[in-house]
């Protein structure tokens, strides 16, 4: 388990960032849809919140929101759906019909959540003993039965503020039972890319892995990729708070290393558990960064002679969606800030690399495993996989992620490109 341990957290680091080394100066659907458009705030400060979970009531379909708090939702009108939920942790669900939303520019509010501590039954305030018993509970509050999903998957690679590469696709996921040791296969339907929205001045990045990557978030299924039971007796837990996600109350745990390990980095970060059930809904985390240039060592496969990579900031993110007392992977996002700095250079440079995936939709019945030959390979280079866009349309009526600001900026700029050639 040591072993699998130390390969999985290689592959989770590694497979965000791949170097070349080059100094450089799902599923198809034919039926008509309704698209709603706009943007979900804090209802007390009217700011925007970030990474809202949009869903179809009575369906699997959703998206999340991105870092503008925007959202595109698209609807089968074969559905009949009446009802869309938004949610976020620590707000209360806020469910609005279909009828009351207009096709763009719809503005959603939801409320901070205030759940008396006095409708929770206290447990042991023994943290890590609440972290073994949500790792011990997976088989119950998760399928123990393959599913297929659709998901939407985008990765950026960026140098100071400007885009030098953006990449995103519908995929088929065939996702093991939690009661499987058998990791998740991934295949691209249909896939984009813009690179070179900015040229580098400095490198060429390639990110290795891609989706394969994203679906190691699973830390349900995968709890050894961020703490084991080899090695949880080197952190230390706290029991911090209770908050809402989905409107049920969830114990917050903290935690933190007090002893480093030299063979793989540390984290800190935070579980969310749902108290009812002990079932990871969330979890938050982030590399422990004390010892910076050899945390860095993990990020690099292949580099230039004389480069130093330094990591800035690490953050990871999963939770799940609860439906019919079973909890399914929803969203997963990794970020990553360094800079690489050259020996005997004055000027360095920044960079920041972003994964993300939602489900978009998902289905428990009739699953069929699609082929090997088929999947994305854990060593392949996503972006290498799809091909340049300049078409708007080009998701149809798939559910994706609506772009931020900033990255609509960077894929107009390049689609102006492609015309003038």
């Amino acid at each position: 388990m040591e072993t699998k341990r130390k390969n999985k957290i290689k592959v989770l680091i590694l497979g965000l960032i791949f170097l070349s080394g080059q100094v450089l100066f799902g599923q198809v659907y034919n039926q008509e849809f309704t698209t709603f458009k706009g943007k979900v705030k804090d209802k007390d400060n009217n700011k925007e919140i970030v990474f809202a979970n949009i869903s179809i009531v009575g369906t699997h379909v959703g998206t999340v929101t991105n870092l503008d708090g925007e959202f595109t939702i698209k609807v089968k009108k074969s559905s009949e759906a009446q009802e869309i939920l938004f949610s976020h942790i620590g707000y209360d669900n806020n469910k609005i019909s279909t009828s009351d939303l207009k096709a763009e520019n719809n503005l959603i509010y939801l409320q901070v959540s205030s759940k008396p501590l006095n409708e929770v039954t206290v447990r042991p305030t023994d943290a890590k003993k609440l972290i073994r018993q949500a790792i011990e509970k997976v088989h119950l509050n998760y399928s123990n039965s393959p599913a297929l999903y659709t998901g939407f998957y985008r990765e950026t690679v960026k140098q100071r503020r400007d885009y030098i590469s953006i990449s995103e696709a519908i995929v088929d996921i065939y996702k093991q039972s939690y009661i499987e040791e058998s990791d998740d296969k991934v295949k691209v339907f249909k896939g984009r890319k813009s690179t070179n929205v900015k040229q580098s001045d400095t490198l060429a990045f390639k990110l290795q892995g891609g989706p394969n990557v994203s679906l190691l978030l699973d830390i349900a299924k995968n709890p050894y990729v961020l703490i084991d039971e080899d090695v949880i007796n080197n952190y230390d837990f706290e029991l911090s708070d209770i908050v809402s996600v989905n409107n049920r109350l969830n114990y917050l745990v903290s935690f933190k290393p007090f002893i480093s390990s030299p063979d793989y980095p540390s984290f800190i970060g935070k579980y969310y558990i749902d108290v009812q059930t002990l079932a990871i809904t969330s979890v938050e985390f982030g590399l422990d960064l004390t010892e910076k240039e050899l945390v860095g060592k993990f990020f690099v496969k292949k580099k230039p002679i004389g480069l130093k990579i330094i990591p800035i900031s690490t953050s990871y993110w999963v939770n799940y969606k609860e439906l019919n007392g079973k909890f399914y992977f929803n969203y997963a996002r990794s970020e990553v800030k360094f800079k690489c700095n050259w020996k005997k250079k004055l000027f360095n440079s920044n960079y920041t690399v972003m994964s993300e995936i939602a489900m978009t939709d998902w289905a428990t019945e009739d699953i069929v495993k699609f082929k090997n030959k088929e999947s994305l390979k854990k060593n392949e280079v996503f972006a290498d996989k799809v091909s340049a866009f300049t078409d708007e349309d080009f998701w149809g009526e798939h559910n994706y992620i609506e772009p931020d600001q900033s990255i609509e900026a960077a894929i107009k700029k390049y689609a102006r490109k492609m015309k003038r050639k």
